[in-house]
Parts: C-alpha cells; structure tokens; sequence
C-alpha cells in the first residue's frame, strides 16, 4: 500500500510510549498499535486529529505517500 503510518517515528521523537498515549488521546491500546506498526486501512479524522493534538504534530508526520514501484 501506498500510505505509509510513521506514528512510531512521531512517538520517538518526542519520547511517548503508547501506554501514554493510548491515555491521553482515549483510544484502546491495542487499536493504536495496529496505528503503530500499520495494520489498519482507515483512521478516522477525530482519530488523526487526537493523534496529531497530543503530539503536537501535523497529519503529513503522521501519515507517508510511498508510490508503489513497477519491478
């Protein structure tokens, strides 16, 4: 898939574990770690912009257009 999530790279930059926040941005641990380490097809804005909130970031930090290449 084109869209690549870079939350992992987000969280280490400003040193936030997921427990944290999983606790301040009031979702489920479980669904930010499939966030986390890209196994989901949809984020909802109120999510993302949550997200974004805490961690005082934009979406396009959050969020990686990788174009597929032709072998």
């Amino acid at each position: 898939m084109p869209i690549v999530l870079r939350l992992d790279r987000v969280m280490a930059d400003r040193k936030m574990s997921l427990n944290e926040l999983s606790a301040r941005v009031g979702i489920a641990n479980v669904n930010l770690s499939k966030l986390k380490t890209g196994k989901v097809s949809a984020i909802r804005f109120s999510t993302l912009e949550a997200i974004c909130k805490v961690l005082e970031c934009q979406p396009g930090d959050i969020l990686e257009y990788e174009p597929e290449t032709k072998e």
